[in-house]
Parts: C-alpha cells; structure tokens; sequence
C-alpha cells in the first residue's frame, strides 16, 4: 500500500498528469492539491514501480465502469463484480471509495478511453504482463452477467489492439477467464474441475502434445507470478488476484495430467 501512502498521506508530489491523472486528480478532491512538491526521486519518473501502481489502479476501476456503460447501461451483475474485485484486494475505506468513483467517472460519456488506454501503455512502459492482467481482469468484470454482448466485445477488442496485442487476443482471454470462473463455482460447490475447463484455462486444445501443454502451463504461469507482477507495478492490493489465477494454472496443469496419465 506504499504508493496509496504516498498519494493520500498528505503529499501528493506529482501529477500523474494526462487523462487517468485528470481522473484521478477529481477522485481525490482536495488531497491532491495538498503538499504539491513534496514528493521527490523516482515516483516522479515515468515507469517507476509506484507511478505505474497509481496509473493501473485508477485504469482498472475508470476503464471497467466505460466497459460496464458500453451496452447502455450498468447491470447490477457488474456492480457486484467491481465490488467483489474492491473485496478480493481488501481495500481499505479510503481505497474502496477512491475505487467507486473511478468507476463512476468512467461510466461517463466523455470519458477518453482511447487516451486513457494510450497513457496506461506508456506508464506501464510496455510491460506485457502486466497488461495481459489488465485485459483479463476487464474481460472478467464484462462477463458478469454471464455473456459479452456486441459493444463490450468490440471495446475489449479496441482496447487489446490498442494496446498492442494481436487480433483475436480477446477471444483467448474469454476461454481462460470462462474456465477459471467454472473453476471458482465448482470449487464453491465442492465440485472437481472439469477437464473442458482445465483445457480452456491452459489455453491449448485436447489434442495438444505433452510438450505443447507444459510449454502453454509455463507461459501462463510467468505471466501471473505475483511477485513478478508486483515488481513490475502491479498494486499490491490485486496479489491476491494473481495468486488465485496461479493455483487455478496449476490446478487446470495438473487435472490435464492427471487424465493423461490414466
């Protein structure tokens, strides 16, 4: 929570500056303007650990509700979600209500999604892991009420490619994030993962080789270690995210394995 501290704790010494900082600026209200240079060394510099934790909280929440609002309304599916994920990162009151008015700032119809999504880009400085986590925790608040309608699927898809990732890149972040919520219900009832699943959450197709299916296991498993993430600007408070993410790589790893070697 350093970089919080550093925010909120009564020196805000930077501007984030650009559309996410304009954002973040009016959630903050008056705490932004108080002890303005203050703060100095690398939370100043584009791509330093904190400045990036700051860029990716208020995209995560600011982006989700534009995403939520893209079919014309905000379902109660998605509320409960973006409170859900607020729970799972165990913010603190500060934090949480920081996180609901980003949301709500994005559910505004001038919010500038593409400029918000051109500078998180530039301050994660080009960290693709930690955009892949981005893309997939937008995909996961989008399904929440069960399916992806029309305009939600071509945002994501603007989004990815925007961010650089290839075409159809959505469409594999749908099948992960589809199996690991399978999971996640299952595992609520006291059920075993599915093999359908475990094949979705790995990303590869039955008829995948052992060698295919280990090199896709530990490609997903680089991508979201959470220590490696963290160090790479992912706020500390989504850790847990990324652990849960881990266990169900593993989980899927195994189950495939586990029927293979029958």
């Amino acid at each position: 929570m350093a970089w919080w501290g550093k925010l909120v704790g009564g020196a805000f010494g930077f501007m984030l500056g650009g559309p996410l900082g304009a954002v973040l600026g009016a959630t903050l209200g008056h705490q932004f303007d108080k002890g303005l240079g203050s703060l100095e060394g690398d939370f100043l510099k584009v791509g330093s650990q904190e400045r990036v934790q700051a860029a990716f909280f208020t995209a995560t929440f600011s982006i989700m509700g534009h995403l939520a609002k893209a079919d014309g309304r905000v379902s109660a599916h998605e509320i409960a979600l973006a409170e859900n994920l607020m729970g799972q990162m165990q913010l603190n009151r500060d934090q949480r209500k920081a996180a609901i008015e980003l949301f709500n700032a994005g559910k505004k119809s001038d919010f500038p999604l593409e400029d918000a999504i051109a500078q998180l880009k530039a301050e994660c400085h080009y960290r693709t892991t930690l955009l892949q986590m981005f893309l997939e925790i937008q995909v996961q608040a989008a399904l929440a009420d069960g399916q992806i309608q029309g305009p939600e699927k071509a945002m994501l898809d603007k989004i990815a490619t925007q961010l650089g990732f290839p075409p159809n890149y959505i469409t594999e972040v749908l099948r992960f994030i589809r199996g690991t919520a399978h999971e996640r219900v299952n595992r609520e009832r006291k059920r075993g993962l599915s093999l359908e699943d475990a094949y979705d959450i790995i990303g590869v197709k039955r008829s995948a080789n052992d060698a295919e299916v280990k090199r896709a296991y530990r490609r997903l498993m680089n991508q979201h270690h959470p220590d490696k993430l963290v160090a790479k600007g992912l706020p500390d408070e989504m850790m847990k995210i990324a652990t849960e993410k881990t266990q169900q790589i593993q989980k899927a790893y195994d189950r495939i394995r586990g029927s293979r070697a029958a």
